[in-house]
């Protein structure tokens, strides 16, 4: 009776865990046909690691050695105001865990990032990054995934051995919003 009572105890404990796992807004929302999801799996950063491992560019070496220390890769992008409305309650709750880096508002468009300490003040175990409002900037729709949308919100999720440095050149030449500050806020 003592060890029924103790499992018991113990499944009780560790349910608010489960139901943590299952608020994961990219779980959640995977296989939603109103957003366009990406998810980056490591094996997929290894083999982009060693196809250009042998390169003699050292900006592409720096962009490899990085790709090396990425784990994961998620993306949320959508038009949907429901689904906006929730990815930005879902952002709040998980920022409660991280440390906000940067916020950005540029005419009705609002960039946050936020991180989880890595090794050093150079590296981070987790980058998020939150972008709401982003279809104010946008003339036209875009097609994506052969459909026309304005872009709403998009959450990006990256995680593992993340060097500061060459994301902040990474998100420039991506024309991320806000990316370009990265380096300044180090």
């Amino acid at each position: 009776m003592k060890n029924k009572l103790i499992v018991f105890v113990l499944a009780i404990m560790l349910l608010p865990l489960t139901g943590m796992a299952q608020s994961n807004i990219f779980d959640k929302y995977s296989d939603n046909s109103d957003v366009t999801y990406v998810n980056i799996k490591p094996k997929m950063f290894q083999m982009i690691a060693k196809i250009g491992v042998s390169t003699d560019d050292p900006e592409a070496q720096a962009y490899m050695d990085m790709v090396k220390s990425i784990t994961s890769f998620r993306t949320i992008v959508t038009d949907n105001k429901t689904i906006s409305a929730d990815i930005s309650k879902w952002v709040k709750s998980r920022s409660s865990s991280l440390e906000e880096l940067m916020e950005v508002k540029d005419d009705g468009t609002n960039v946050n990032f936020y991180i989880k300490e890595g090794k050093d003040a150079d590296h981070v175990k987790e980058l998020l990054i939150f972008v709401n409002g982003i279809d104010k900037m946008m003339d036209d729709k875009i097609e994506i995934n052969g459909q026309q949308r304005r872009i709403e919100t998009v959450v990006v999720s990256l995680t593992g051995d993340i060097d500061l440095n060459e994301i902040s050149k990474l998100t420039s030449k991506m024309n991320i919003p806000g990316g370009q500050h990265l380096e300044k806020k180090k």
